[in-house]
């Protein structure tokens, strides 16, 4: 399985600072361009390796029920969208 996410770079002088805009958390920064993306691909695992670890601590015992997920691109950019007007409905009250 394959999961294609959006990487950023950004120059800077000292060299290049990551992150992935669908992932909060995975952040690197690196000397060069390509060990930015090293690094990046390191803290992506490292964030879901987390996501799955720290769940199961607190669901211990717990009567859960796991399954796969899979979501299309059309799919995943409909419900990022819906989830930004969902939260600024709650911010800033009904739509005018």
């Amino acid at each position: 399985m394959e999961i294609k996410l959006t990487a950023v770079f950004r120059k800077f002088p000292e060299g290049y600072a990551a992150f992935v805009e669908e992932l909060r958390g995975a952040n690197a920064q690196g000397a060069t361009l390509e060990e930015a993306r090293e690094n990046l691909r390191e803290a992506v695992a490292l964030v879901f390796q987390a996501n799955r670890e720290l769940p199961e601590e607190s669901l211990r015992g717990a009567d859960v029920v796991r399954e796969p997920l899979a979501l299309t691109p059309h799919e995943a950019v409909r419900s990022a969208t819906s989830r930004k007007e969902r939260l600024r409905f709650l911010c800033e009250g009904s739509p005018r």
